[in-house]
C-alpha cells in the first residue's frame, strides 16, 4: 500500500493533464478537419464519404494512432483520410483542390473560435478577482484559457502543416490542380510515396524552422482578430 501510495506522491500530474488535454485538443482539431473535407466533397457532388460513414463527429472514425501521437507530441500530424471519388465532380481538378482546401481552412477557423473564447475566459478572471471569486473560479478559468490557446496552437499547426505540397498533404491536391491534365495523372500514381517523404522531413525536422515560424505569425495574427469583440459586449 506503502508504495502505491508513494507512487501516486511522485506521479506528475500537472503533465499527465496537459497530455490529457492536448489529447482532447488534438481529437477536436483532427476530426473537425476530416469531417469537412467529406462535407465539401459532399456538396460538391461525391457522396463516398457520407456512404462511409465519415460524415461525423465521432474522432473514433477519423483517428490515425500515429497522426494523433505526432499531433500531442510535435504538434503536427494527420487523420485517416476521408475517401474521395473525384469522378463524381462535375469539375474533378478544381473539385478536389475545394474539397483539400477545406479541411486546413476549417482549421483556421476553429483556431479563431479558440482565441475568441479564450479571450473571454482571460477577461473574466479580473472580473472574478475584483469581486473576490472563489479561488477554484479563478483556477478553472485560467484552465480553460490554456486549454483554448493550446487547441488554437494545434489546430493552426494542422492546417498549415497540411498546406505544405507534399503529397498526400492537402497542399499537393491544391498545387496538382494546377497541373495539366496528364502530368496530374501521372503524379497521382506516386502519391503513395509522399508519406515516406513526408514521415522523413517531420523525422528530420526540416519543417521545424517555417512550421514554428508560420504557426506563431497566424496564431498572434488571428489572435488580434479574436479578441476584437469581447470590448463590444
Amino acid at each position: 500500500m506503502g508504495s502505491i501510495t508513494g507512487f501516486l506522491d511522485h506521479m506528475d500530474w500537472d503533465g499527465l493533464l496537459t497530455a490529457l488535454f492536448s489529447a482532447v485538443a488534438a481529437l477536436i482539431c483532427l476530426t473537425v478537419h476530416e469531417l469537412c473535407h467529406g462535407a465539401a466533397a459532399y456538396r460538391l457532388g461525391d457522396p463516398t464519404a457520407k456512404n462511409a460513414g465519415r460524415l461525423t463527429l465521432n474522432p473514433i472514425r477519423h483517428i490515425d494512432p500515429l497522426g494523433l501521437l505526432l499531433m500531442i507530441t510535435a504538434h503536427v500530424g494527420w487523420a485517416k483520410p476521408v475517401p474521395v471519388d473525384p469522378r463524381h465532380f462535375r469539375h474533378p481538378k478544381r473539385d478536389m483542390a475545394l474539397t483539400a482546401l477545406a479541411g486546413p481552412v476549417s482549421n483556421l477557423v476553429l483556431a479563431w473560435l479558440f482565441l475568441l473564447l479564450g479571450g473571454g475566459a482571460v477577461r473574466l478572471l479580473p472580473v472574478l478577482a475584483l469581486r473576490g471569486g472563489p479561488e477554484w473560479a479563478l483556477e478553472a478559468a485560467l484552465g480553460l484559457a490554456r486549454f483554448l490557446v493550446n487547441a488554437a496552437v494545434l489546430s493552426v499547426g494542422l492546417g498549415i502543416f497540411n498546406l505544405f505540397p507534399i503529397p498526400p498533404l492537402d497542399g499537393s491536391k491544391v498545387l496538382f490542380s494546377f497541373l495539366p491534365d496528364r502530368t496530374y495523372a501521372a503524379i497521382l500514381r506516386y502519391e503513395r510515396y509522399g508519406m515516406l517523404l513526408m514521415l522523413a522531413a517531420v523525422w528530420l525536422g526540416w519543417l521545424d524552422r517555417p512550421l514554428t515560424f508560420l504557426i506563431s505569425h497566424a496564431v498572434n495574427a488571428l489572435g488580434a482578430v479574436s479578441f476584437y469583440p469581447y470590448p463590444l459586449f
